[in-house]
């Protein structure tokens, strides 16, 4: 099991003892979430269906796809997002996808920079990946935000990229290379 730490916040995978902490905060920030990310059909917010998505992080784990902890407050180890390192390409790329969601109730604070900067660490540090991006939505200000804070760079957009809620919307690339870390 890999665990991740930060100055407020510790990140650990999740299981299936976490799947109705991890429901319930699908289930609070389903407005919010959606507005950047395609809408889900109901039996997603459903511990069932939860329980095999963790089934299947846990396998595309073993075999070195993605890493995807649970992003927890230190202080009171409530469950407040999730932060995934995913499409892991080993040589001769060595790079993957940063992927966050924080519970609205817990933005603004700074609490997502220090998460993607915890998860940059190990993908650079650890992993030893040489290349880190990121996909977001140019109407997501506070993700680029984010993004821009702990140094990734915008290298361009993509057109018409990821179908969301009936529209074929833009996202925005950004990237890092492990030595810009």
């Amino acid at each position: 099991m890999i665990l991740l730490k930060s100055e407020r916040l510790y990140f650990r995978p999740l299981g299936p003892e976490d799947v109705d902490l991890f429901v319930d905060l699908l289930k609070r920030n389903r407005n919010f979430w959606t507005v950047h990310e395609p809408k889900h059909p109901e039996s997603f917010y459903t511990r069932e269906v939860q329980l095999e998505k963790l089934a299947e992080t846990q396998t595309q784990q073993k075999l070195g796809k993605e890493y995807s902890w649970g992003i927890f407050l230190a202080d009171t180890s409530e469950l407040i997002g999730s932060i995934s390192i995913y499409s892991i390409r080993r040589l001769p790329f060595s790079s993957a996808f940063i992927g966050y969601s924080l519970d609205e109730s817990r933005t603004m604070r700074g609490l997502g920079t220090e998460a993607v900067t915890a998860a940059l660490r190990f993908a650079f540090r650890d992993f030893g990946l040489h290349r880190m991006e990121a996909l977001v939505s140019p109407r997501n200000g506070a993700s680029i935000k984010v993004l821009e804070k702990v140094g990734m760079q915008k290298e361009g957009c993509l057109r018409k990229n990821l179908y969301i809620n009936g529209t074929w919307e833009d996202h925005f690339i950004y990237s890092m290379i492990e030595d810009e870390f």
